[in-house]
């Protein structure tokens, strides 16, 4: 398998990294996590952690620098699933939602509406906590994404 798993880690729950973890050393597929913290992690060959600098965009930057075409990238980060669509990588976020280039516009652009309607006050706060039932939706787009990839 000649794919790479990018996590958005900063804001990726913890239950996620989890399966991700197991998934990675399950499939043996490498993966990074990019963050502005240190993370901690499983010891493994498999799993490697990169620290940016702090700043808007600083994670999304290097991951969108680094990745290749066919890569799986992890984020909730709307514009950084564009950039990573963009470049021909793959997209899940930690709902389980799979980002491609058919509904990225549709996101984008509700995203956008969102933050603006933020901006006037008009709405607050973020999406609610992470459900089981989305943890449960992460994984099986997790696993069809790891299927696809390992058929000959």
């Amino acid at each position: 398998m000649n794919v790479h798993i990018w996590v958005d880690a900063d804001a990726c729950p913890g239950t996620i990294k989890e399966t991700l973890y197991y998934a990675a050393d399950r499939v043996g597929v490498p993966m990074t996590l990019v963050a502005n913290q240190s993370l901690r992690t499983p010891s493994s060959s498999l799993i490697n952690t990169v620290k940016v600098a702090s700043g808007p965009d600083v994670a999304d930057d290097y991951i969108v620098e680094h990745l290749e075409a066919g890569d799986l990238v992890i984020t909730a980060d709307i514009p950084l699933a564009a950039s990573a669509i963009e470049k021909g990588a793959h997209v899940i976020n930690p709902r389980g939602m799979e980002y491609d280039e058919e509904n990225i516009g549709h996101y984008l652009g509700m995203r956008n509406f969102m933050d603006e309607m933020r901006s006037a006050g008009q709405v607050g706060g973020g999406p609610p906590p992470l459900s089981q039932r989305e943890c449960q939706d992460f994984a099986n787009a997790l696993d069809r994404f790891l299927t696809r990839c390992n058929r000959p």
